[in-house]
């Protein structure tokens, strides 16, 4: 038996540790601080955010929805999440003190096996009919894993060739690449299809898992293309995206016809968030069309400010707004509570803010015009925002449970 609530709880716990890691990533930057170290603190929030935030929620809905109610209910599930809990708070306490060093190795190793035992036991307890969410389903847990080979890489690669080697950096672009564009993307798309009750058109569906998927292959050759010169990973990741562009198209033929019964069962807050969900996704498609460009292209990666804005997009923007979406449309979050929906638009807010921030920033330094004025002032502020709008939705949570 295991308590959902708690367990979802612990997951907004770890978010607002992730974004406060990353107000102080801001903060250091405009005053430093001797005692903190920024790149240390950067492990520390990627880490958090991605594996204590999206990997746990995801866990969380994935038991609630595809898992049957008495296998769900083993012990086993319980353990896993709490062990797993252990891994990220272990990450938690040990990237900010020493970066990528013993412990933290330990511990980020610790989650990586236990992701294994989570993906056996969804493969082996979930619901066997072959629906589009299923099939999603599976395919997200074949990416986790697959994500993970590029992690053990990492050792190989320091000891014959250097962290600074082009193997060594891949093995990191591989790692991120199917973890976000394969095993989060697919597993909040497995979740929000879960959401639709009517019949999904086959033949639609075949072509937007199926042209997906090789976009997933196809896109990336284009992290790789920053570490190898070879015109052909272009053409590969062109036709990549304008593959996952036909995808999306498919995604919402798929969809049109069951918009408006899946629209009247949501509350303002639900809609928000799933509008917040998608415009972030179709921004992102467009935004990796450009990639096509070579001069786009080529400062895709070297603008800093480009590559935060876009993981931020993908994170915070589709992941996100997906989990939060599907949390408060089956009631795991109160969509009429007034304090949660005062979190949910300071955390939208924060996050519009920001990223409108960031990419106009990066516009200036393509531009060669530097600076826009206050912009780090800024950018602590608005993130003060998703600090503040997740402290508002821990409170509405807390006030649920007693």
């Amino acid at each position: 038996m295991y308590s959902q609530k708690n367990w979802i709880i612990c997951c907004f716990f770890n978010f607002l540790i992730a974004c406060v890691f990353g107000l102080l990533m801001r903060y250091v930057y405009l005053f430093p601080l001797d005692f903190i170290n920024y790149s240390f603190l950067l492990h520390a929030h990627s880490h958090v955010a991605m594996l204590g935030w999206v990997y746990m929620m995801v866990y969380v809905l994935i038991v609630h929805f595809f898992i049957p109610k008495e296998k769900s209910e083993k012990p086993i599930y319980g353990r896993l999440f709490w062990c797993t809990e252990i891994a990220v708070i272990g990450m938690m306490v040990t990237f900010p003190v020493q970066g990528y060093a013993l412990f933290s190795i330990i511990f980020s190793t610790m989650h990586i096996l236990l992701s294994y035992l989570f993906c056996r036991l969804v493969w082996k307890d979930s619901f066997k009919d072959k629906t589009p969410a299923v099939r999603f389903l599976k395919s997200s847990v074949l990416f986790m894993i697959l994500s993970t080979f590029g992690v053990w890489c990492l050792g190989p690669a320091v000891s014959t060739l250097g962290k600074q080697s082009a193997f060594y950096q891949i093995a990191i672009q591989f790692f991120l690449h199917f973890q976000f564009n394969g095993w989060f993307l697919f597993a909040v798309l497995a979740l929000f299809l879960k959401q639709f009750q009517h019949t999904i058109d086959k033949r639609k569906f075949k072509m937007f898992y199926s042209l997906l998927i090789i976009s997933i292959f196809l896109t990336v050759a284009f992290p790789i293309r920053w570490f190898v010169e070879n015109n052909i990973l272009n053409w590969i990741n062109t036709l990549g995206v304008v593959l996952q562009l036909l995808a999306f198209i498919y995604f919402y033929k798929m969809l049109k016809p069951q918009i408006i019964d899946f629209k009247a069962n949501l509350n303002r807050t639900a809609m928000l968030f799933y509008s917040l969900a998608l415009c972030s996704l179709f921004l992102k498609i467009g935004i990796q069309l450009l990639t096509v460009f070579p001069n786009i292209a080529e400062v895709s990666h070297q603008i800093r400010n480009f590559v935060i804005g876009f993981i931020h997009l993908t994170t915070l923007g589709i992941i996100t707004g997906f989990l939060f979406g599907i949390l408060v449309q089956n009631k795991m979050l109160s969509g009429d509570s007034s304090v949660m929906k005062n979190g949910a638009k300071c955390f939208i807010l924060g996050y519009i803010a920001t990223e409108v921030l960031l990419f106009f920033q990066g516009g200036f330094f393509f531009f060669g015009k530097g600076t826009i004025t206050f912009y780090y002032q800024s950018v602590l502020i608005f993130s003060l925002l998703l600090v503040l709008g997740l402290v508002l939705m821990m409170t509405s949570i807390r006030k649920d449970h007693s």
